[in-house]
């Protein structure tokens, strides 16, 4: 019980903290006339990037094998490496910029990292459910 308090505040908080990133994103078109979405709150005003995986998109991708070439492990291995912390946010965030899957911003951009520690350690619970 106490489990599932702590899970549905998790949600809570990182429902209450992507909101202001909703709320703020533009549309725009692209060169191919494409209507496209913008979240102005999280990307430099100069950057390339418009869409980049979300945390918990990250955290699954990881979970999945995404990043095993860049030194992740996945499933059951990232679940017990994550609780021993000997993989953080960072190293997830980093693994994924040298895959080409996020922008290097995003290495010190710290509301990005805290959502991918908090799904992080709501791992276990994900991996569980499987």
């Amino acid at each position: 019980m106490k489990l599932t308090t702590l899970i549905n505040s998790a949600l809570i908080f990182a429902s209450i903290t992507l909101v202001p990133g909703i709320a703020g994103a533009q549309v725009a078109t692209n060169n191919s006339n494409e209507t496209i979405a913008i979240n102005s709150n999280n990307l430099p005003s100069n950057s390339t990037y418009v869409n980049y995986f979300q945390p918990f998109n990250l955290v699954t991708f990881a979970y999945q094998g995404g990043l095993k070439q860049h030194g992740i492990p996945s499933g059951e291995t990232l679940v017990f490496e994550t609780q021993n912390r000997n993989i953080m946010a960072k190293d997830l965030v980093k693994a994924a910029v040298n895959a080409d899957k996020l922008p290097s911003q995003l290495l010190n951009d710290q509301n990005y990292l805290s959502a991918v520690n908090l799904q992080l350690n709501a791992l276990p619970d994900y991996a569980a459910a499987d």
